[in-house]
């Protein structure tokens, strides 16, 4: 594959434009507003594969948004690889917070990106990501370079839980067989530390409601006389942390995988600045559960985070009322052996059991998923690395990520495959966050090292 880095070369204005174009459609899975748009990007995904080499590629319906299937088989004694990633996007919420129009993408030059960024959403979550494995099959298909087999499997519900992936990976073991799974989903330390995510968290959504009065009251006749919900619903999660920030819904430690101080010790090798992250967020101090580091916190022990609260007037101006209700959306990410239904069960039990009398308290579970880890012994693994080696001419650090990914535990279970994350991103690149961003280095970087993936698992398969 000593062609390869020429081949981005020659292309890479081409494979800028390609991606722009496509970042350019609100894929927002989560508003049906854009159902349009959704199906339209499937369609271009379609014939992305179709040019890139693929022998078929399939629109599948679904109860939900299609999931596209596409395959290349040179042989069938040989490795297949069975790559994953997702085609919708985040809502671009709060819009006034972007810097340049979410679905109008521009490359501009930053601190940690001199060659330039995409800026768009999506352009790191997910489509710039998966895209990259559009452009390596591209790259294998055209020189011959191939050496097994490959699927694809792009859906367009990722980022509202994948409700319908379960079903499709059920109804089509057969035809998503494969020896390893591939998915750049997930990020990296740095462009100069590349790191290789090993394990996942899980996570439990759920949205909760508390209902005090029939209607609004107004606060001046009623006030102090009657529950006031969003008082109470603040007390209730405020309480769902102690003074050291550990959580206290009762179990919910239970199962937690406790790493040994060996483990830890690995993990606290990767470089990290506390100065710089501080810098980057633009805190004065971090916040956690006591007794572990920022990198401990936000990878192998578990949160309990609000992701939104409303109720009552939120408009212009003034207006004295007492809410009927209020709401709140809240996550919690959860580690290995951790049980993503078992906590949603835990939490609306105490949830409920912590509410006064006065209030009516209603818990509605959304999606969820389990955590994963990667073993580094495998031949998926090896591969990965080397592949690395081969582009950065460094070893990759493994790294346990804080995201989640519910489908990779469901594709082991199902699929009895290992996955393989291979993230391109930054943890800067402000995915789910305004101003989107994903450096023009780490894309073609990604396209470059996807082939070599593919050369080194095949050659330790042997």
């Amino acid at each position: 594959m000593q062609n390869i880095q020429s081949y981005i070369t020659e292309h890479k204005e081409r494979f800028l434009n390609e991606i722009i174009e496509l970042l350019k459609i609100p894929s927002i899975s989560a508003d049906s507003a854009y159902k349009n748009d959704v199906l339209k990007t499937a369609n271009v995904v379609k014939t992305s594969l179709e040019k890139a080499g693929c022998d078929t590629v399939e629109i599948c319906e679904t109860d939900g948004f299609p999931i596209i299937y596409g395959e290349k088989t040179i042989d069938p004694n040989l490795p297949t690889v069975l790559v994953y990633g997702h085609y919708d996007v985040q809502p671009p919420d709060p819009i006034n917070l972007w810097d340049s129009p979410p679905f109008e993408p521009v490359i501009k030059k930053t601190e940690l990106h001199p060659e330039g960024a995409i800026f768009a959403r999506g352009a790191c979550d997910d489509k710039g990501q998966m895209y990259m494995h559009v452009k390596a099959l591209e790259f294998m298909t055209v020189n011959n370079e191939l050496p097994c087999n490959v699927k694809f499997m792009i859906e367009g519900e990722e980022e509202v839980g994948s409700a319908n992936l379960a079903t499709f990976v059920k109804n089509n073991q057969e035809k998503l067989k494969n020896d390893v799974i591939l998915i750049s989903d997930t990020g990296m330390i740095a462009n100069d530390v590349p790191s290789i995510t090993t394990g996942l968290r899980g996570l439990s959504y759920v949205e909760v409601e508390v209902t005090g009065p029939n209607r609004d009251l107004h606060s001046g006749l009623y006030g102090g006389a009657v529950a006031n919900p969003i008082n109470i619903l603040t007390k209730m999660i405020a309480s769902l942390h102690d003074e050291n920030n550990h959580i206290t819904i009762p179990g919910f430690y239970d199962k937690v995988e406790n790493l040994s101080d060996a483990e830890r010790a690995e993990m606290a090798k990767a470089p990290f600045s506390l100065e710089n992250y501080k810098k980057a967020l633009n805190i004065e101090a971090v916040y956690g559960e006591t007794g572990y580091s920022t990198n401990e916190r936000n990878s192998i022990r578990p949160t309990l985070d609000v992701n939104g609260i409303w109720g009552g007037y939120t408009g212009e101006g003034a207006k004295t009322v007492i809410a009927s209700k209020a709401y709140a959306k809240i996550s919690m990410r959860l580690v290995p052996n951790q049980n993503w239904e078992e906590i949603t069960e835990l939490f609306q039990k105490h949830f409920e059991s912590i509410a006064p009398n006065a209030v009516k308290v209603k818990v509605t579970p959304h999606h969820g998923g389990q955590g994963y880890v990667t073993p580094i012994n495998s031949i998926g693994y090896q591969a990965a690395s080397k592949a690395y080696q081969q582009t950065f001419g460094k070893i990759p650090i493994p790294q346990r990520s804080g995201g989640s990914i519910p489908i990779v535990s469901l594709f082991e279970q199902e699929l009895k495959s290992k996955t393989i994350l291979m993230g391109f991103g930054l943890d800067s690149d402000a995915i789910h966050s305004p101003n989107e961003h994903f450096g023009v280095w780490n894309y073609l970087k990604g396209i470059e090292t996807i082939p070599y993936f593919y050369k080194y698992f095949t050659a330790l398969n042997k």
